[in-house]
């Protein structure tokens, strides 16, 4: 039996506000969240059915691509809650026809067809870190700046903190992606919006599904789903067990996933939603690059001897006795870096309809995340432990002949930390020295919101909302210095607290199936974390304890318009303006971490389009075109940065520069067929064009990081019914970049250098600050087989 099933089983760029934008209405998912039965009464989607293969007569509508929707004015039997389906929001929408067919590596997979999401790597080989509107475009690891949700229960942890790894895209029937300040519905670091994960339903899958992708650099992985439904119940299996060796020299990995959910029809109005997640990853890991050593050896080939080793390796410095004194340079496999963590998610719901209109919707979840990480010269270990707990209720009514529906929602979320840091010694396999830091650390969250929802004409919605929320944060850090005389010990503690108040207002018009135009003025708030508080910019532990909430004030307009059957086009146009925005930057590999800053005042705009289209229906009915690109101009308008040398210290006016780590173009373009008819019936596949453009690396913006194009190809194989149980069988081939371009799949901020003139350092002199770059994989190859039974 496979591993992974047996693990399963276990556990069962614009200019100035003026320019008119296009922007993309709310394209509301049939199922975002656990409430298969509920939608936006204002909003439901209507997919529309594929013809019968081969029948390209008039009246039939041709197949059709992948994630697009139709939405109409109806009602549904009950109301949706405003944090599963929120009304106004900026969506886009990905299904499970856009990423299932092919090798299903990361999240990345999921988001490439996403107008508004890009995607850079971070630690490990399902750590990326996806971002909406740039949200983290600049941070090292995790998804941050956004609210991450399962089936409607969070993954993201109190202080901001979620993770992909978690994230097996076989595990999952689509993805909502819901952008902009989102704060009124989402509360604290949904800055630039929220993401939601769906499960597959135990009924769409009746049966068992097991499969195998493998390819290049050693990769495989094992996965299988069980799926079961009754007349009161539906419950979803997913288990998976993926390894390889990785494309840079000590990236090796194997990482395990279970996933659960179950619902249960307690009676005709109450409902029981279960939710269980674990993961286990296992990975070695390569230090980050400077520009000039990625450009000499992008994959770190020859580095495995530090005293050896060829040009454009990297290396970290290692106390020799492993706490004070002489440091030696060691190569990241001699010094045994990598990440061991654990994750465990469960949670569990109750939604009760007390009548036809109104619901109530009452869930927990317990969350612990718990690291093992020697992932520079320092080692960081211990458990994060949180909860959270919320309740809402949801009504639809009749006000003066108009239909409304209101939200109200209370939320509370809490997380101990204990965080020990030990120096990593060059005894290999991450051996341990003398104790650098520990830090314990409280955060809790305690948010209340409201949300209406008018339908005051036939063809307008006007919806407006406000959220608050009250954070604390509660944190002492002990530092040790090791020396001859013994191991001296300095504390530094923070006693933070924060409110912050979020009001939203959205204006929707559809004046017909074809068209939908709205409006939007979102919010949104993030506070600091522990970690942030705690490093200065010269990247060593300290007082950092200063920091602010970041806040932004952003505007939306928008449109979908579909004037075809074939044809699918949405647009969103944004204008953000941020206050003490939170940045990170790299102060090098030999740090204990990016040191954080407020920017007094930053702007965020940009254009998202998406775009399907069957250009030609009747001849060839199977060839389709996807299109998603963003445009994403980021600057700060006020923003002072004070940079030392040895001698001096000089104040540098950042105001009017790009904020660095934003890629401002990120376009992707799917040519797809797939035969609907005849012997060649089921065989399919695309052609596919990514585009990245160059950005800046640092404040002062000097050193860019160069763009890049891919070209991916993907063939795939269903046998039609009539072929029996062959018709259970799905393949795949897949070669990712094809034309062998060497690029930059993750770059962080790195730190400006003061020259000895008292001026910036030049471009030269940047590239050598290490801790930024990961390059991405070389051509590789993929194939895969699954079936059900």
């Amino acid at each position: 039996m496979y591993p992974a099933f047996s693990a399963m089983l276990r556990h069962a760029g614009m200019a100035g506000c003026a320019l008119a934008f296009l922007a993309g209405a709310p394209t509301m998912p049939a199922r975002a969240g656990d409430a298969p039965s509920t939608s936006d009464p204002s909003r439901i989607q209507h997919p529309r059915k594929p013809a019968s293969r081969g029948d390209t007569s008039p009246g039939r509508t041709v197949p059709q691509p992948p994630h697009e929707t139709i939405t109409v004015i109806g009602r549904s039997s009950h109301p949706a809650a405003a944090n599963v389906r929120p009304a106004g929001q900026t969506t886009y929408s990905a299904s499970r026809d856009a990423f299932a067919t092919h090798v299903g590596q990361s999240v990345a997979d999921m988001v490439v067809t996403i107008p508004g999401v890009s995607f850079v790597a971070g630690n490990g080989p399902r750590d990326i870190v996806v971002s909406v509107r740039g949200s983290g475009d600049r941070q090292a690891y995790g998804m941050k700046n956004i609210q991450v949700l399962e089936d409607g229960f969070p993954m993201t942890q109190p202080d901001g903190t979620a993770r992909s790894d978690l994230i097996d895209p076989h595990a999952y029937d689509g993805i909502d992606v819901f952008q902009g300040p989102a704060s009124t519905v989402y509360g604290n670091y949904a800055i630039n919006g929220a993401i939601n994960f769906r499960t597959r339903q135990g009924a769409d899958i009746h049966g068992v599904e097991i499969g195998s992708d493998f390819g290049s650099f050693g990769m495989i992985n094992n996965y299988a789903t069980l799926g079961l439904a009754g007349k009161k119940y539906d419950l979803a299996i997913f288990g998976s067990d993926v390894r390889g060796n990785g494309f840079i020299a000590n990236s090796g990995y194997q990482t395990s996933t279970e996933n659960l959910r179950l619902r249960v029809n307690l009676t005709s109005t109450d409902r029981l939603i279960v939710k269980f997640v674990n993961n286990i990853t296992d990975t070695y890991l390569p230090v980050r690059l400077s520009l000039a050593q990625y450009r000499a050896n992008p994959f770190q080939s020859g580095c495995s001897d530090a005293s050896h080793a060829a040009a454009g390796c990297a290396s970290v410095s290692l106390l020799e006795n492993g706490s004070y004194g002489t440091r030696v340079a060691v190569s990241p496999q001699a010094a045994g870096l990598g990440r061991f963590d654990r994750r465990t998610v469960a949670g569990v719901r109750w939604e009760h309809d007390v009548n036809a209109s109104t619901t109530v919707r009452t869930q927990f979840t317990y969350d612990q995340r718990h690291i093992d990480q020697p992932t520079s010269p320092y080692a960081y270990t211990g458990p994060y432990d949180s909860y959270a707990g919320s309740s809402d209720v949801t009504s639809r009514s009749r006000v003066g002949g108009m239909d409304l529906t209101s939200f109200g929602g209370i939320s509370f979320d809490d997380m101990d930390a204990l965080s020990m840091v030990y120096n990593v010694t060059p005894a290999s396999h991450a051996h341990q020295g003398a104790l650098s830091q520990s830090s314990w650390s409280h955060q809790w969250n305690a948010g209340l919101r409201f949300h209406e929802d008018l339908h005051f004409a036939r063809s307008w919605h006007l919806v407006v909302g406000l959220g608050g929320t009250y954070s604390g944060l509660h944190a002492a850090e002990t530092l040790f210095a090791g020396s001859a005389a013994g191991t001296s010990q300095r504390v530094v503690a923070a006693d933070r607290h924060f409110f912050n108040l979020a009001p939203e207002a959205s204006l929707i018009y559809a004046p017909s199936r074809a068209w939908t135009l709205h409006a939007r003025v979102g919010t949104a708030y993030a506070t600091p974390t522990t970690s942030n508080l705690f490093i200065t910019p010269r990247g060593t532990y300290g007082n950092n304890t200063q920091l602010r909430s970041e806040t932004s004030l952003g505007f939306d307009l928008g449109m979908d318009w579909h004037p075809l059957p074939t044809l699918n086009l949405q647009a969103t146009g944004f204008y953000e303006f941020y206050h003490n925005e939170l940045v990170s930057q790299s102060a090098g590999v030999n740090t204990v971490g990016s040191y954080t800053f407020n920017a007094p005042a930053s702007q965020h705009r940009g254009v998202e389009i998406g775009a399907t289209w069957t250009p030609l229906p009747r001849a060839l009915p199977g060839g389709r075109i996807m299109l998603s690109y963003t445009y994403d101009n980021q600057i700060y308008t006020s923003y002072t940065e004070v940079l030392s040398n040895a001698t001096m210290s000089r104040a540098l006016d950042r105001s009017g520069r790009s904020i660095p780590g934003v890629i401002p173009h990120f376009l992707n373009a799917r040519f797809l067929y797939d035969q609907p008819d005849g012997p060649l019936e089921g065989v399919g596949g695309y052609v596919e064009v990514t585009w990245r453009g160059d950005y800046w690396l640092d404040n002062a913006n000097i050193l860019k990081a160069p763009g890049y194009d891919l070209l991916n190809l993907e063939l795939h194989y269903d046998p039609p019914e009539r072929f029996g149980f062959a018709h259970y069988l799905h393949g795949f081939f897949e070669i990712q970049n094809l034309a062998n371009q060497t690029y930059i799949a993750g770059a962080t901020n790195i730190t400006d250098v003061l020259g000895a003139n008292g001026r910036d350092a030049g471009a030269s002199t940047l590239a050598t600050r290490t801790g930024s770059i990961y390059a991405g994989s070389p051509r590789a190859f993929f194939g895969g087989v699954r079936i059900r039974f």
